[in-house]
């Protein structure tokens, strides 16, 4: 087929893409649109980042704007800190969500609260990049799904994508916010599926989740790399003749209360799927806004498919640890069968 100008057009601007490619695209578009935007992290110019999700943009923008740094997480998020304050949008990488832990007193003491501790007159504009999850054989402290620690620090937006168009689109949005954004970046995921993603710039809006699937019967709740987890469950269980709405919900802070509301209210069952212990995760403030929204609509009891309340193991047991299409699958025949 012979391809018109306007057609040969259209077809360039759309490119498939893995997730990981897609952080990339958006950080390059970033760069090259606004010269307040650099990236700061441990081996990220050189080398082009641990995951290579910064390859090539030292050589494309200079050491000036990708920076690599000592390796002292609490003293370049500190720096960071210090740029956003003066005018700059940084965006800093931690090589894993499991290393964020000495940049722990930065975030909760001076990250989240320097807008409320000026009364509004400055805010702290950065990005801090992470990837997290286990499924991928990572040594000790490298496979942590600790989200729900920042999601408890009002202040800063937690933001996880599972795909590519997302990932770009959450994270162009998450640079140009003008609060602070953990970005979570689901490894397991990073050279998985691929997905169109428009090669102009384009946002997500942060606080929005994404209705996947449609059903009737059950409402399944995740992000991340549980995304396909959910989505082959309830692909599964259609052929049993139980529908479910899929939704991923992109954003834990700010959680998209409407969607979760509307989809409770629709089917009347609920399934929350996350890697993260069950202990305190995210699955329990998804429960609350269920209770406070949906409670008379519920025909069962929520379900959670969660990590358990241990330290990821290793690599050997890892996938003992993690939730399976086979557990929310059961989980799914328990809610309906109530």
């Amino acid at each position: 087929m012979v391809l018109m100008s306007n057609e040969k057009k259209q077809a360039k601007e759309i490119k498939e893409m893995t997730l990981i490619q897609g952080v990339t695209d958006g950080l390059r578009e970033k760069l090259a649109d606004d010269s307040n935007v650099l990236l700061l992290g441990e081996d990220i110019g050189v080398n082009g980042g641990v995951f290579r999700a910064t390859d090539g943009l030292q050589e494309e923008f200079g050491a000036n704007r990708v920076i690599d740094t000592p390796l002292s997480e609490a003293g370049f998020v500190g720096t960071a800190v210090g740029m956003a304050l003066n005018g700059l949008r940084p965006v800093v990488e931690i090589q894993f969500l499991g290393f964020i832990y000495p940049a722990f007193e930065q975030i909760a003491t001076h990250v989240t609260r320097t807008r409320a501790r000026t009364m509004g007159h400055y805010s702290v504009p950065m990005v801090i990049r992470a990837p997290y999850g286990a499924g991928v054989r990572s040594p000790e402290i490298h496979s942590d799904s600790v989200e729900a620690f920042f999601t408890h620090m009002p202040g800063i937006k937690v933001v996880v994508p599972s795909n590519a168009y997302d990932a770009k689109g959450l994270l162009i949005s998450a640079i140009e916010d003008p609060d602070p954004v953990l970005f979570l970046e689901p490894m397991r995921l990073y050279r998985g599926e691929r997905k169109e993603v428009p090669q102009e710039k384009y946002t997500v809006d942060i606080g929005k989740g994404a209705l996947l699937q449609e059903g009737e019967e059950v409402s399944i709740f995740t992000w991340g790399a549980m995304v396909p987890i959910a989505e082959k469950a309830a692909d599964e269980m259609r052929e049993n003749g139980i529908t479910c709405d899929v939704i991923d919900l992109r954003t834990l802070y700010p959680l998209d209360k409407e969607i979760i509301a509307t989809s409770v209210q629709k089917t009347g069952r609920a399934i929350i799927v996350h890697e993260g212990h069950g202990t305190g995760g995210v699955g329990s403030d998804i429960t609350s806004v269920i209770n406070d929204t949906s409670f008379l609509y519920l025909k069962s009891p929520i379900e959670r498919v969660t990590g358990f309340d241990v330290p990821v193991p290793l690599f050997s047991i890892e996938n003992e640890y993690l939730p399976t299409v086979h557990r929310v699958k059961d989980a799914i025949q328990k809610v309906v069968d109530f």
